[in-house]
């Protein structure tokens, strides 16, 4: 027999001859249709509840972590036959997951969801405890928001992330659900503040704590500077009355290290922590007087790259959190504790608390945690994860994930049931949408009167440097959120210069649609490459010229006034792997620049066009 004589016994649902005939063929299970998915997939989808039962306890190949080139499982496969025996059996014998995404994020319960499968939905709600629309999907926050901080006053919750170079530094979010989230300010708006000028892309402020403490809001964060000299990591802190700010100027521990956080104990005492492993010292309430010299607390379980290290007190017991792994693929999460705060630590025997161990996954890169917990005592874990594309290129760079942790009878924090990090889940609290506003950000502060906005429009005077230069500043940039997303904006030529849009990540990749000296080019900047291609269309200054870009995954297609003037179709130097310069930790964005000349642009709108 030929697996495609196998393939028609199984779309004729035969399954005495599938009986007879595999047994002296096992290996006819793995033979793959066009679209390379194989035939235990199919029967899953087509085959009768009895031939996935005798495929899954007596077919020696058939495996049920196999996934196809999508990314579905056989569960995903069992709900598109629309037969809830099938999927009863697949979740109930074959302990298969409800919630696991595929290459989308797309799991069993959304296609459920989507195709009207009533009977199978009804089961999912009841294995779940909640109907489909109380569900939330990770990342929570997409795009480049890495190395999430929490807290909670209230009922509201604030969050920081890393910006690295990019001005306004550090973006503090307001939320009421823990989904939902809107930036409200920033920790340091002050260009003569951020100590940002000379800095290579990936340097900057890594890692931001967020914490708060009798009325004051306190926001910490390394300063990471070039490799050059003796001094290449130094600590900020920052403080404030309200969590939006305004923000006290920076002041600087010379500490080494990264990732710090403060913890405020019961007793009044203020610390601060930072890498290797967890370090320690005393600081005033004010946070800007060190009043200790550095101890080691712990330094890990895995005792790879320990770092972003935070304290939680709970019942008496001090919680140690650190990151750990390094940030590739093995990246983790780990909780260790002790009575008093100086130790000794021990290390939770369910470690690590946090890691994606299918490599397969789309979410991959889990860890650099923090706890919180809800007003009702449920507790949550936000953490860093990346999605690459085609399991390489983190495009969207490094984003912001949420799951819930319970405590084990013996007191350790376990993440969603043992089950491992989430493509979907409960949603924590009521649902509370804020407004979508943008975040826009430039790299390094602008220079006086730069960027200048008038409503809806703006106006760049652009920098003498070209893009390449860290001393160009006249880049005005927003967050890429998603695989498929259009940029576009309005130019008004220019006589001279150099403007127009741009796919960026740093100074050393980047590519631009813009009107140069009267000609619409194509430029790409990839690592030391530069590329440059004309495109045979002229702008004529003063006119009015709308520039659009169309992302779909690797491929970019660039549009003037609505026709199609170039497809990329390998921007991979846009994702953190892309180039091997420097440091690569942030993310892809999109936005328009002008070198050279005075450039006024209208009507910037970005659109996503990806999954839910």
């Amino acid at each position: 027999m030929t697996g495609e004589a196998l393939r028609n016994v199984i779309l004729a649902n035969d399954l005495n001859t599938l009986r007879r005939e595999l047994p002296l063929e096992p290996t006819l299970i793995d033979w793959t249709d066009d679209d390379g998915v194989a035939l235990s997939f199919l029967a899953a989808r087509v085959g009768s509840l009895d031939m996935l039962r005798y495929l899954v306890e007596y077919g020696l190949r058939v495996n049920l972590n196999a996934i196809d080139p999508r990314g579905r499982d056989h569960l995903h496969h069992a709900v598109m036959s629309g037969d809830v025996d099938k999927c009863r059996y697949l979740v109930e014998r074959g302990g298969m997951d409800i919630l696991r995404g595929d290459n989308d994020l797309t799991t069993p319960f959304d296609i459920a969801h989507k195709e009207g499968f009533t009977a199978i939905e009804d089961y999912f709600v009841q294995r779940v405890g909640c109907p489909y629309g109380e569900l939330y999907r990770n990342p929570i926050r997409r795009g480049f928001f890495p190395d999430p901080s929490i807290v909670r006053v209230g009922e509201d919750y604030y969050m920081v992330n890393s910006t690295f170079i990019y001005f306004p530094c550090i973006p503090v979010s307001h939320s009421r659900d823990l989904i939902h989230w809107e930036v409200i300010g920033h920790a340091i708006t002050n260009p003569e503040w951020a100590h940002l000028e000379g800095l290579e892309g990936g340097r900057g402020y890594w890692a931001p704590d967020i914490s708060y403490c009798n009325g004051r809001f306190y926001i910490c964060a390394t300063l990471r500077l070039n490799d050059v000299g003796a001094v290449r990591r130094r600590q900020m802190v920052v403080t404030a009355q309200r969590p939006e700010g305004p923000y006290s100027e920076p002041v600087f521990f010379e500490e080494d290290g990264i990732d710090p956080s403060i913890f405020h104990d019961d007793d009044g005492r203020h610390y601060m922590l930072l890498n290797r492993g967890a370090r320690i010292f005393e600081i005033d309430e004010t946070g800007t007087k060190r009043l200790s010299d550095a101890t080691l607390l712990y330094y890990g379980t895995n005792k790879r790259a320990p770092e972003g290290p935070h304290l939680l007190k709970r019942d008496g017991w001090y919680y140690l959190f650190e990151a750990e792994g390094g940030t590739g693929t093995g990246h983790r999460e780990t909780v260790s504790r002790s009575r008093t705060l100086h130790g000794v630590y021990e290390s939770s025997p369910y470690n690590p608390v946090i890691r994606q161990w299918d490599e397969r996954a789309r979410m991959q890169r889990c860890g650099h945690a923090k706890p919180v917990s809800t007003p009702d005592g449920r507790w949550y874990f936000v953490y860093l994860c990346a999605r690459p594309l085609d399991g390489r290129w983190s495009m969207l760079g490094r984003e912001t994930a949420l799951d819930p942790f319970t405590w084990t009878p013996d007191g350790w924090p376990l993440l969603n049931g043992g089950r491992g990090v989430s493509t979907q889940n409960r949603r924590p609290l009521p649902k509370a949408p804020l407004p979508v506003r943008t975040d826009w950000v430039t790299p390094r502060p602008p220079k006086k009167d730069q960027v200048c906005w008038q409503g809806e429009t703006v106006i760049l005077r652009g920098s003498p440097w070209p893009m390449t230069d860290v001393r160009c500043r006249s880049i005005l940039l927003q967050r890429q959120t998603a695989f498929r997303f259009s940029f576009e904006a309005t130019l008004t030529a220019t006589a001279s210069g150099d403007a127009g849009l741009t796919c960026y990540y740093d100074e050393h990749s980047f590519l631009t649609l813009g009107v140069e000296d009267g000609r619409l080019l194509v430029k790409e900047q990839i690592g030391t490459e530069a590329r440059r291609q004309d495109t045979g269309v002229t702008v004529q200054p003063g006119r009015h010229v709308t520039l659009a870009v169309r992302a779909d995954g690797l491929t970019r297609t660039l549009l003037a006034d609505g026709q199609t003037v170039a497809t990329l179709n390998d921007v991979t130097y846009l994702a953190d792997e892309g180039v091997r310069i420097g440091k690569r930790f942030t993310g892809a964005m999109v936005g328009v620049y002008a070198v050279k000349a005075a450039a006024t642009f209208t009507a910037m709108t970005y659109r996503e066009e990806d999954e839910a």
